[in-house]
C-alpha cells in the first residue's frame, strides 16, 4: 500500500490507514457533561473488545475528549503501519469516539478512508497515531466490575469479532439475537470496516459466520445475518420505556473476554445527548435520546442488551464515560434501535442507512490534499483493488465519478457510498503530471460501512 497521509478518507470509509491507530477507547464528550470522556464499549487492541476501546472508539472508539468514552469496543491493532496508523496493540486513541459513536459514524480517523464505498469518512476514525499505542484495552476505561452473566440474562446474546483487514486490526463487541434464524442487533461502531464477522452464540458455544444486512453509522445501529443459522434463542424485549430509578443491568462481552459478564445499576436519566470527539480531520458526531446509567459499562458491551428486572431487553449498550472515578453509561433505547433495524430489513436505504456493503475503490484520500472545487487527492491505494488496477497512485487528484464532477474530498465518498459491489463505474482523474484521464473501474465488497 502506498504511504498515506495523516487522515484520509477511505472510499468513504474512515479508514485510518492501515492499522487504524487508535484502537479503542477514544473516547469524546458527552454534551452538556463535563465529566470524562465517553468511549465506545466496543474493543480493538490486541483483542478489541467493543464498547470501551474501540467502542470507546466509538463509543470508545477512540480517545476523546474527556467526557464519555465509549463504552465498549474492544480492538487489536496488529498494525503498525499504513495509513499512519500508531502502534498497534492498543487502545490507542486514534479514536475519539468514544462515545458516541464512532461507531457513529465511523470511521476511521479521519481523514483517512478508503475511498471506497464505504469509508469510514464519517466522522470517526481512528486518527493516526494517537493515544496510547501500546495497550490493549480501552483507554481510559476500567476493568468491568461485574459477574459472569447467569443462563437467564445470557438468553439471546451473542459476541461479536470483526476482522478489520485494511486496518490490520480485530474488534469484539456484543449483540442481540431478534430472529431464530440469526438475525442480530448490534452497534454499527462494532463492525464498521469489518471484512469478516465471526458472531458466537455464548448459551451454546456455537461459532456463525455473519454478513452484514445493513449499518446506520449516524444513530450506530447494525443488523447482520447468521449464515446456516436456526432454532436460535431470541431475547425477550420489553414493551415498556424505562424510567429514571428502575434496576437495569448490562450483560456484554466485557473486555472483548469471549464471557458474557452482567453488571447492575439504576436508570439514572433519559433523553440524553452526547457527542463525540473529533479527532485530527474527523467531524464530531452526536447521538440523542440515550438511557444513561450507573452501570459498569466496559470496553467489549458495545451492542449488549440493557435488561430489565424482568430479564427484558430496554436498551442497547452503546457508550460509557471514561477518566471518572464512576462509569456513566449509555444505550439506545430498544424501541428506537428496533424501528431502524426494521427499515434495515426492509431494505429502505437513505441518507444514513446503508444496505449491505458499499463498494469499493481502494483509494486512501488525504485529508488536506486538494483545495476546494478540485476533487480528492489521493493519498495512498491499496493493493489488488479497483484503483490499483486502474493505476491510481498517490498525489492523483479524483475529479469525478461517471461523470459528477466532485467539488471536495468528502464527495467521493459520498459518491461511491451508495453503489454496491460489482458496479463498473468511471472514475475521472489528474495524474502529477497534470494529465486527465478516465478509467472504468468494477467495485470490489467493501468493509462494513
Amino acid at each position: 500500500m502506498v504511504g498515506a497521509p495523516d487522515a484520509a478518507h477511505i472510499d468513504g470509509s474512515h479508514f485510518a490507514a492501515d492499522g487504524a491507530a487508535g484502537t479503542e477507547g477514544a473516547a469524546s464528550e458527552a454534551a452538556g457533561t463535563d465529566a470524562g470522556r465517553v468511549r465506545r464499549p466496543w474493543s480493538r487492541g490486541r483483542r478489541a473488545v467493543a464498547l470501551g476501546s474501540a467502542a470507546a472508539l466509538i463509543l470508545g472508539v477512540g480517545t476523546g475528549i474527556g467526557a464519555l468514552s465509549g463504552a465498549a469496543l474492544s480492538r487489536t491493532d496488529t498494525a503498525t503501519g499504513a495509513f499512519g496508523q500508531g502502534t498497534a496493540g492498543g487502545t490507542t486513541g486514534g479514536q475519539t469516539f468514544s462515545g458516541g459513536g464512532t461507531s457513529g459514524g465511523q470511521g476511521f480517523s479521519g481523514s483517512q478512508g478508503f475511498s471506497g464505498g464505504q469509508g469510514f469518512s464519517g466522522g470517526q476514525g481512528f486518527s493516526g497515531g494517537q493515544g496510547s499505542s501500546s495497550g490493549d484495552g480501552s483507554s481510559g476505561a476500567s476493568a468491568s466490575t461485574g459477574t459472569t452473566a447467569t443462563a437467564a440474562q445470557q438468553r439471546g446474546v451473542v459476541t461479536i469479532v470483526s476482522q478489520l483487514q485494511y486496518e490490520r486490526a480485530s474488534s469484539a463487541g456484543t449483540g442481540i439475537v431478534l430472529s431464530a434464524d440469526g438475525e442480530i442487533l448490534t452497534n454499527n461502531h462494532v463492525v464498521a470496516g469489518a471484512t469478516s464477522i465471526a458472531v458466537t452464540v455464548e448459551s451454546t458455544g456455537r461459532t456463525y459466520t455473519a454478513k452484514v444486512v445493513g449499518t446506520d453509522a449516524t444513530h450506530d445501529i447494525a443488523v447482520l445475518q447468521l449464515q446456516g443459522a436456526s432454532g436460535l434463542t431470541t431475547a425477550s424485549i420489553s414493551s415498556d420505556t424505562a424510567s429514571v430509578g428502575d434496576d437495569v443491568t448490562a450483560v456484554g462481552n466485557a473486555e472483548g473476554g469471549g464471557t458474557l459478564i452482567a453488571a447492575k445499576g439504576q436508570v439514572t436519566a433519559l433523553k440524553q445527548a452526547i457527542t463525540t470527539a473529533g479527532e485530527g480531520s474527523a467531524d464530531s458526531e452526536s447521538l440523542t435520546g440515550l438511557i444513561e446509567t450507573d452501570a459498569d459499562v466496559v470496553s467489549g458491551d458495545s451492542g449488549g442488551p440493557l435488561l430489565d428486572t424482568d430479564g427484558q431487553v430496554v436498551g442497547i449498550d452503546t457508550a460509557a464515560s471514561s477518566g471518572t472515578r464512576d462509569v456513566t453509561g449509555y444505550a439506545i433505547a430498544i424501541t428506537k434501535a428496533l424501528s431502524i433495524a426494521g427499515d434495515i430489513e426492509a431494505g429502505k436505504a437513505s441518507d444514513t442507512i446503508t444496505i449491505g456493503t458499499p463498494g469499493f475503490l481502494g483509494v486512501e484520500v488525504a485529508s488536506d490534499g486538494s483545495s476546494a472545487g478540485t476533487g480528492a487527492t489521493v493519498g495512498g491505494v491499496i493493493d489488488g483493488t479497483p484503483a490499483d488496477t486502474a493505476g491510481l497512485e498517490a498525489g492523483d487528484v479524483v475529479t469525478a465519478v461517471d461523470g459528477t464532477s466532485l467539488p471536495d474530498a468528502s464527495s467521493l465518498s459520498a459518491a461511491l457510498r451508495t453503489l454496491k459491489p460489482g458496479t463498473s463505474v468511471s472514475i475521472t482523474y489528474t495524474d502529477t503530471a497534470g494529465a486527465s484521464h478516465t478509467a472504468t473501474v468494477t467495485l470490489a465488497t467493501g468493509p462494513a460501512a
